[in-house]
């Protein structure tokens, strides 16, 4: 018999462990289309159920995708582009053709030419040693450049199953559900989207024609993500669903900006300079003095949102650069980037041990 699964996350059916993903009891299992009790309470309720697979079952299934001769589609995601990279990728799909998306595109400003963030991209690839064979922007919120990507997907697919990869949270499976919606009658059973990272399980197949079919594949898991170290109800107050509001502060040497109390960049050498942030609306961005920022934190009152298991601000793990000539972004993995134009200046950025910080050509 055909193992039934689950139309939101992709999981296998079963009705013998409710602590297990697919699980359904057994007085629903007569539905043509099933959706288990984790996207049932995901979908209605927005509770998260924890699950018992590993970051080594997620790459398992990545590597499948290598078996196959196929055309990836791999999303990445515009305001997390660090974040969003899958290491060893092409090695792990055995360099089957791809075609790379930048979704998120209504997160950056609107005032940003599509042409300088795909050049952007593009360089930002070449560095990772991926070479797509087409590069294209999206917004699977927004619908944009839903009929592009369509194209796109046809030109390079030559009859194959097309499978779309990414890490958790890139939007692989919102972007499916506006191409289920525009191109096709469904509009009730669609696949189980959030915030949270992990949320699609397994591969789940929608046909294209009568030989082929696209699938969704469950988010790698990248730790660089500070989504992987905050609380669900913190989550919504740290990834942006609107357009970025740059932040500019003028900062003398010797100053401080602390983002919630998630991190902070020390500016210890240079002129002053400005620094654009690019966060969240409603994260607070709070400046202090050097001399005073350690105490700051430590006071627990002012900075929120926080990990809790960081009771001191010696528990963060400190990144030093010297800036290069050219302006740069400060990125703090899946919480937001610094702009700054100060050559030869001296920073160090403080975030928790996990998260991944990296200073990157200016994307904007």
């Amino acid at each position: 018999m055909e193992e039934l699964r689950c139309y939101g996350c992709g999981a296998i059916i079963q009705s013998e462990d409710e602590k297990k993903i697919g699980f359904v009891p057994k007085n629903a299992l007569d539905r043509s289309q099933v959706l288990c009790k984790r996207c049932f309470r995901l979908k209605n309720y927005h509770q998260l159920q924890a699950t018992n697979l590993s970051d080594d079952d997620f790459l398992e299934i990545l590597n499948k995708i290598g078996e196959k001769d196929c055309l990836v589609v791999y999303l990445v995601d515009l305001f997390d582009f660090n974040g969003s990279l899958i290491q060893g990728l092409v090695r792990h799909i055995n360099y089957n053709d791809v075609i790379v998306v930048g979704n998120k595109r209504d997160i950056l400003p609107r005032s940003i030419k599509d042409t300088k963030i795909i050049h952007w991209l593009r360089r930002q690839l070449k560095l990772e040693g991926i070479k797509p064979l087409d590069v294209l922007l999206t917004s699977g919120k927004k619908n944009y450049h839903l009929d592009e990507l369509m194209q796109m997907i046809d030109q390079y697919r030559k009859g194959r199953d097309v499978y779309v990869v990414g890490v958790t949270n890139v939007g692989k499976s919102s972007l499916i559900n506006s191409l289920l919606k525009a191109y096709s009658d469904v509009q009730d059973n669609l696949i189980t989207t959030s915030e949270f990272p992990g949320t699609t399980l397994d591969l789940i197949e929608i046909p294209l024609d009568e030989n082929s079919s696209i699938y969704d594949s469950p988010g790698i898991v990248n730790r660089h993500q500070i989504a992987h170290l905050i609380d669900e109800n913190t989550l919504k107050d740290i990834l942006p669903q609107s357009e970025l509001r740059p932040v500019n502060y003028q900062l003398n040497c010797k100053q401080t900006l602390y983002f919630g109390g998630l991190a902070r960049l020390d500016f210890l050498n240079g002129s002053k300079t400005s620094m654009t942030c690019y966060f969240h609306r409603r994260l607070q961005i709070h400046r202090t003095k050097l001399e005073n920022a350690d105490a700051l934190y430590n006071r627990h009152k002012t900075l929120k949102p926080e990990v809790e298991e960081l009771k001191d601000i010696q528990s963060f793990k400190t990144y030093q650069f010297r800036l290069p000539e050219n302006k740069v972004d400060v990125v703090i993995s899946g919480l937001g980037f610094v702009t700054i134009h100060c050559p030869n200046a001296l920073i160090e950025v403080k975030a928790p041990e996990q998260v991944g910080v990296f200073i990157r050509e200016a994307l904007i």
